[in-house]
């Protein structure tokens, strides 16, 4: 879209003047290319600070910084932190992705630190998106934010073609049981024959997302976390995504020792597997956590993808952002259902914002792209908003939502989270902070709202037991008032560590 170029030019201006600039990427992954494009323009003069580097790289770092021999500082979330002099500039680049709220204590959102810290040096914050976060968008209709756009890509380049397809009507009237629609297999077979490259995306790494029998109904579950175990066909395991927890595939039911063992659910080492057998010539691929967890394979993956060794590039959303390769000519979305029935008021968001980044990977060269969107709920709005590429369409409704519902940002929230070994215990806790609570809420404030205590939507992680009270208002004073006055009167219990608890304010996830 060319969002780089003009960070890159008012950094420019701002270095005429003497001034510092802190750019925020949302992935480390992507501080790499990021600190090329820079230092291509800009030269020694860019640095970058991310957790990830040895704490003897981070001091090298952090000294040029604080000396002054580094103008420019690009890197992820903690760089916001960084002591530049002289600040004029924060850049905050996809400023719609969740990543950039820490969700461990301190907790902070990064775009909230940013605009503090400008607040405090006189200096701009521009936030950078596509697919602009809903509360920073309301923020600019109400004139808060000024608002600015870059209505067509760089070189003109054409938007691409989005095609929706219901896998309803594939199974029920073509009969295609494939992963695959007609549609996408024809698509993919056509960029091959033209020597152009494709990306296949979907959200949900590993084989299949759950082994179950079909004798009993038993579901393989992690014995630590509230949550079935994925199955990964490297290694034959059966593996929990929050805890790590690993356990080989059963021969027979554990439950009732049939041998009824079904699984179900699309990763994608499953997806991987499929096109292989597809398009056997093919180059193939694939990029997700368990690929990149050696040192450099990011980087390796990217680059034989770049230098086009690679035709078909599987992935998660590590692959939906900030990638720009012009010779992607498709991109193909396996299930866009993933993260829309997931119990939570973002969830619409989170959907349309996914789809519109990564149908923005293809065609971003010479040749006109295509995108091919499949899904069994074709006429949600933020899927139908995605396939036009209307953003104001997908806001306009999604806004009137926000307001009935009265959810952000039109209130603001606090996220309570008890967490204990003891389920007995996380649930009194839980019941007596919330009796607190209200005591204190209906004497002191009238209006705010508490929903719960009620079990987390993934009650148990990493043994844990997990409940959940939420505090809504439209002031969020109230909510630091009322959380002053009930903690003062904790019990023992939470105080002395048996339950413990943490506090989120305006929490991106409730889950």
């Amino acid at each position: 879209s060319g969002k780089t170029e003009v960070y890159m030019q008012a950094i420019g201006k701002l270095l005429d003047m003497g001034k510092c600039a802190i750019v925020l990427v949302p992935e480390i992954s992507l501080t790499p290319q990021t600190v090329f494009r820079f230092a291509s323009r800009f030269g020694k003069r860019v640095t970058v600070l991310h957790s990830k580097l040895t704490p003897g790289e981070r001091y090298d770092q952090w000294r040029r910084i604080k000396s002054g021999d580094a103008d420019i500082v690009v890197g992820a979330r903690s760089a916001i932190f960084a002591p530049v002099k002289n600040l004029g500039l924060i850049v905050i680049d996809e400023e719609h992705e969740t990543s950039y709220k820490q969700e461990d204590s301190p907790r902070y959102h990064a775009r909230d630190v940013a605009i503090k810290r400008a607040e405090l040096t006189n200096a701009v914050v521009v936030l950078g998106s596509a697919t602009p976060s809903l509360e920073s968008f309301y923020k600019a209709n109400r004139k808060e934010y000024r608002l600015l756009t870059l209505p067509q890509r760089v070189d003109n380049a054409k938007m691409p073609i989005v095609e929706v397809v219901d896998m309803r009507t594939e199974l029920m009237q073509k009969k295609n049981r494939s992963i695959f629609s007609k549609s996408l297999q024809t698509a993919i077979e056509d960029r091959l024959a033209r020597e152009e490259q494709i990306i296949l995306f979907l959200n949900r790494r590993g084989f299949s997302t759950f082994i179950l029998c079909r004798e009993c109904g038993y579901v393989a579950k992690c014995r630590n976390c509230d949550i079935s175990l994925t199955y990964h066909s490297r290694g034959e395991m059966m593996v929990c995504h929050h805890c790590n927890f690993r356990q080989p595939i059963p021969s027979l039911c554990p439950n009732c020792k049939g041998n009824y063992i079904k699984y179900f659910g699309v990763g994608t080492q499953r997806v991987e597997e499929e096109v292989r057998k597809l398009f056997p010539e093919a180059s193939i691929d694939r990029m997700d956590v368990d690929t990149t967890t050696s040192k450099g394979a990011y980087k390796r993956i990217l680059e034989a993808f770049k230098e086009r060794e690679i035709d078909i590039l599987i992935g998660t959303q590590m692959i939906a952002k900030g990638l720009d390769f012009p010779n992607v000519t498709l991109v193909g979305v396996i299930s866009a259902d993933t993260a829309l029935n997931l119990p939570d008021f973002r969830s619409g968001e989170r959907t349309f914002n996914l789809l519109t980044q990564v149908a923005g990977r293809s065609g971003r060269g010479q040749v006109s792209g295509e995108v091919v969107i499949q899904t069994y709920n074709p006429q949600h709005f933020s899927i139908l908003s995605a396939q036009d590429q209307d953003y104001r369409s997908f806001y306009r409704q999604e806004i009137v939502n926000r307001e009935m519902l009265l959810y952000p940002p039109f209130t603001h929230f606090a996220r309570i989270i008890l967490r204990g070994l003891s389920e007995e215990a996380t649930i009194k806790a839980s019941e007596t902070l919330g009796e607190i609570l209200r005591s204190y809420q209906e004497a002191n404030y009238p209006e705010l709202e508490i929903l719960g205590p009620a079990p987390a939507v993934l009650a148990r992680i990493k043994k844990y037991y997990r409940w959940n009270i939420l505090l809504k208002s439209t002031d969020p004073l109230e909510i630091r008032g009322l959380i002053k006055m009930a903690f003062a009167k904790l019990p023992s219990q939470i105080t002395k560590g048996e339950v413990a608890y943490a506090i989120d304010m305006d929490p991106i996830s409730v889950l």
